[in-house]
């Protein structure tokens, strides 16, 4: 085969692997969306902010995890549901989004890789306001955990986090590289000598059969600790 002919055929394939993968993620999605949450609406009420007790007591490095109000959010919620083992994953846990809160109190912000939440923005790891982040569009109930780590540790995170905005939102099998909203806390905590503890839990989704790090089992973690919960019950399920 000639050089140009065999270079082309190569790229080509290599295309058509991106776009195998990018429709079977989107087959998980929809498919987990339409058998485990589709069906409800969401909702919107008033902005959940943090209490000012609350708010002195965070440290950065926390992690701030969302019930979220959009469609991807019920399709995150119901592909856990849906592909994942029985066994290992709690179905119907309503987080569908984590991040981390970097800033101090009074100013929080959160640190997150997700899809692109408003006109011009990028699907990326992003820095938004608290404020931003837990505006009734996009928020009906958050839950804040407390990392069990050393002040040194904690620096160390949330440097590895910050070294991450602009990497582009990508949710790929076995991601170690911090693509997606949880292997992004996953990975900075990781990068910073703590392993918190956390499950990846295989999907047996059609086309990206693979290990996937869930909200649920990021948020069930054995060095995270619920400080604070607001919104649907006012509560973190167990």
């Amino acid at each position: 085969m000639p050089g140009a002919v065999r270079w082309r055929a190569l790229h080509l394939g290599r295309r058509g692997a991106l776009a195998l993968a990018a429709v079977a993620l989107l087959l998980l999605f929809c498919v987990g969306w339409a058998v485990g949450f589709g069906a409800r609406l969401p909702t919107a009420g008033a902005p959940l902010g943090l209490p000012p007790a609350v708010d002195a007591r965070v440290k950065a490095g926390d992690l701030i995890f969302r019930i979220g109000n959009e469609w991807q959010s019920d399709a995150v919620r119901g592909a856990g549901a849906f592909f994942a083992a029985p066994r290992t994953e709690k179905r119907g846990d309503p987080y569908s989004h984590v991040g981390m809160l970097v800033g101090a109190p009074g100013h929080w912000q959160v640190l997150h890789s997700v899809p692109a939440e408003a006109p011009g923005r990028k699907s990326a790891v992003v820095v938004d306001d608290l404020d931003f982040f837990v505006a009734p569009e996009r928020a009906r109930g958050i839950a804040i955990y407390r990392v069990e780590a050393d002040e040194q540790a904690r620096a160390a995170a949330v440097r590895h986090a910050q070294a991450r905005l602009g990497v582009p939102f990508r949710i790929v099998a076995d991601d170690a590289e911090g693509q997606y909203c949880t292997t992004l806390i996953w990975f900075a905590w990781q990068k910073a000598g703590v392993d918190l503890g956390a499950r990846f839990e295989h999907l047996n989704a059609p086309l990206a059969a693979g290990n996937y790090l869930l909200p649920h089992s990021l948020r069930m973690a054995e060095r995270l600790r619920l400080l604070h919960a607001a919104g649907d019950d006012g509560a973190a399920p167990p």
